[in-house]
């Protein structure tokens, strides 16, 4: 392919990603995917390689990209057939993320998948909004192993039933179209299919379709290769820490050693610490979805982010430890939080080989915040939160945004109030929070929720305890505060609040980057 027909179909395979994205948003009923845009969509070829994706959540392509070649394989797949799974020692992140994938046949050739992954605010999980303090995979909700959803088409209503939290041995076949939990499910589907049908569009246009994404690959390769050959060899370490796991064990230690040699860099975790008994355990492929995002963000906008771009990039951390937990520790966190302070430490380590390159960190934390109650009316609300960016060599951080492996949007107050018994008390930027420098961090925010109704509440937050770093000289942002009724809360924690009980969330500043003049 010419360097024009090689862009051309690049875009077609982004706006076939953009196409899915906007069927989901459009067709799903929680604000978690309507409204905050917890989802992502990609394209893989029939090798289950990265080929496409549209600019969605980092933690969900990059992990999509590490480990579909394995969960694709060796099945026997049939036109109509789609797959769900959040399984996460299994290619997934936490179980709230829910991964449907469709096949894509060309004259009864399987020549590529369309998948989307989005979170689910309810999943089963003990507590609302299913992201738990919990010390057990099985506590955080319904594991699913790779299951049909469709088969050739057809709905495989037990499972749907399942999905939709109803008895599956009911003698009532009929779908759970009224249940939110499934509504969601069924806007995947939809999604996966939309793509289907475009991609197989484009096959019937692209006879020579396995050639057009091995070329696009190989483009990605090229360009990845010559980015990293401008950067100097060298051994490049850095460490960070989590401020603890929810279960007392705190400074968790991230450790990491950057090898740049000519145009491949190889990043060894070893030294990190042991997996915890919290929930900030994490596969393998959250670790590498947070590595590939930095490698990422090193490149020109241009790049296809496709398989190729992560070839020259290797990957390792001993099996039992934090960022390669072995099954059944919980991941909730992990994904989360855990995927923040990876992005921390491959762009310290980087910061060394290209200081001027690289932000001083960012929030490092999802402030996430999962509520809600039982009963004849139960609702389940979960959301992550704003905070400062870090500054970098041209200029001041962000401030309000979400930063690095989210990429959501919050939810408005108009929907907050209009689906859930909670009042917006407050809703502001953190001004001052933001690390000082020749170029400030950007600040925080405070969000302040008032309960209206008896309602059980988790946080999962990080970056309390130890503050956002700053580069060359730059100052520290401010550390994040959880306050109930204006008494302190961890990091981590579970809870109950009474009518009028007012939860309030300060999100971390950004580092400033460069000494005062």
């Amino acid at each position: 392919m010419n360097p024009v027909q090689l862009s051309i179909f690049a875009n077609r395979l982004s706006g076939i990603c953009d196409e899915m994205g906007a069927v989901l948003r459009l067709s799903a009923l929680s604000p978690n995917i309507k409204d905050r845009l917890d989802f992502s969509c990609a394209i893989f070829d029939a090798r289950g390689r990265l080929c496409a994706q549209a600019a969605h959540i980092p933690v969900h392509l990059g992990s999509m990209a590490y480990a579909m070649a394995d969960l694709v394989s060796d099945r026997d797949w049939t036109s109509g057939d789609l797959l769900v799974v959040n399984d996460p020692y299994l290619g997934g992140t936490h179980l709230p993320d829910v991964t449907v994938v469709a096949p894509v046949f060309r004259c009864d050739q399987l020549v590529g998948f369309a998948v989307t992954r989005a979170h689910h605010a309810n999943i089963g999980a003990h507590s609302p909004g299913s992201m738990p303090v919990s010390t057990h995979l099985e506590q955080e909700g319904l594991v699913i192993a790779p299951t049909l959803l469709k088969r050739a088409g057809q709905w495989q209503i037990p499972l749907c039933r399942r999905l939709a939290g109803l008895d599956e041995a009911t003698d009532d076949l009929r779908l759970p179209v009224e249940n939110i939990r499934f509504g969601d499910f069924a806007a995947q589907a939809s999604a996966c299919e939309a793509g289907a049908r475009r991609l197989a569009e484009l096959a019937d246009a692209q006879p020579a379709l396995e050639q057009a994404f091995d070329a696009l690959n190989a483009y990605g390769e090229k360009r990845a290769r010559a980015r990293l050959a401008a950067l100097p060899d060298g051994d490049y370490p850095f460490e960070d820490v989590m401020d603890d796991d929810g279960q007392g064990q705190q400074d968790i230690t991230i450790t990491l050693m950057l090898r740049i040699r000519g145009d491949s860099a190889q990043l060894d975790f070893a030294g990190t610490a042991a997996q915890v008994t919290g929930n900030i355990n994490c596969p393998l492929s959250v670790a590498a979805a947070a590595a590939y995002y930095c490698f990422r963000c090193l490149m020109d906008d241009d790049v296809p982010a496709c398989d190729g771009l992560f070839r020259p990039i290797s990957l390792t951390a001993p099996q039992g430890c934090l960022l390669n937990a072995c099954r059944p520790a919980a991941v909730a966190a992990g994904n989360v939080e855990t995927s923040s302070r990876v992005v921390d430490v491959v762009l310290g380590a980087l910061a060394l080989a290209a200081p001027q390159a690289i932000p001083a960190a960012s929030q490092g934390t999802m402030n996430n915040v999962a509520m809600g109650a039982t009963g004849d009316q139960g609702w389940d609300y979960y959301e992550t939160m704003a905070g400062g960016a870090g500054a970098h060599a041209s200029g001041a951080g962000l401030s309000a945004v979400h930063t690095h492996m989210t990429n959501t949007l919050n939810t408005p107050i108009e929907s907050l109030e209009s689906h859930y018994p909670l009042r917006v008390l407050q809703y502001r930027i953190r001004r001052g929070s933001g690390g000082e420098g020749k170029h400030r961090g950007g600040d925080g925010i405070v969000r302040e929720l008032a309960f209206l109704g008896r309602a059980s509440f988790t946080l999962l937050t990080e970056r309390r305890r130890h503050r956002p770093w700053g580069l060359q000289g730059g100052g520290a942002g401010l550390a994040g505060e959880n306050h109930l009724n204006n008494q302190p809360l961890p990091p981590k924690y579970e809870g109950v609040a009474r009518p009028g009980d007012r939860l309030r969330i300060a999100s971390p500043g950004g580092g400033g980057y460069g000494g005062n003049e």
